[in-house]
């Protein structure tokens, strides 16, 4: 079934394009949704008509989820859960429970906005990437832990070993600049 989009989606096309999509999608997600119209001549005339209009609604939405994507950049969230001794969870974590913590640090998220592609199933520092929207996203990271106290000692960790790497780091980088030097020297004195 060709459509014609009404804003950008993922792995589909800009707004304004007509592409072909499988019945079903355009049938149950597109059309309700108001992402897209049947591509057919009266269609076509009413979106180039509204064409203006629907981008400066565009506009005006993308550069409100800029601004909130900017506040939201670097959030943290930290979920308690029980698990067993291994680290897996006697549940999982899922789109919505991120949505929800999400909403109790103070940002409205729904729950489509959430792009994980399989549930956390495991205690960990998970990266969550959330569709502000069609052009806009931000990370955000979803800490799963048995307690908030077994939160802060594994974020304690994880920042010391950031540390050791940056410290490593710096020394591998001076050990190169020596040998560069050391090379240098040698092929000026042959």
């Amino acid at each position: 079934m060709e459509v014609i989009l009404l804003e950008r989606i993922e792995k589909l096309g800009q707004m304004g394009d007509v592409v072909n999509v499988k019945t079903g999608f355009a049938r149950n997600f597109l059309l309700p949704q108001k992402k897209a119209l049947r591509a057919n001549k009266d269609n076509l005339a009413f979106f180039e008509k509204q064409r203006g209009q629907l981008e400066a609604i565009n506009l005006k939405r993308r550069d409100e989820a800029q601004a909130v994507a900017t506040k939201m950049e670097g959030l943290k969230v930290l979920m308690v859960r029980q698990a067993g001794e291994g680290g897996q969870l006697y549940g999982s974590v899922s789109g919505r429970d991120v949505a929800d913590a999400v909403k109790t640090s103070g940002y409205t998220v729904e729950r489509s906005q959430v792009n994980l592609d399989n549930p956390i199933k495991t205690l960990g520092s998970y990266p969550v990437r959330l569709s502000l929207h069609p052009e806009v996203f931000v990370t955000v990271t979803v800490t799963v832990a048995r307690s908030q106290e077994e939160a802060e000692r594994a974020a304690a960790a994880a920042s010391a070993a950031q540390v050791e790497e940056v410290e490593a780091e710096a020394v591998e980088a001076d050990a190169d600049a020596e040998i560069e030097t050391t090379e240098a020297d040698e092929a000026s004195e042959a």
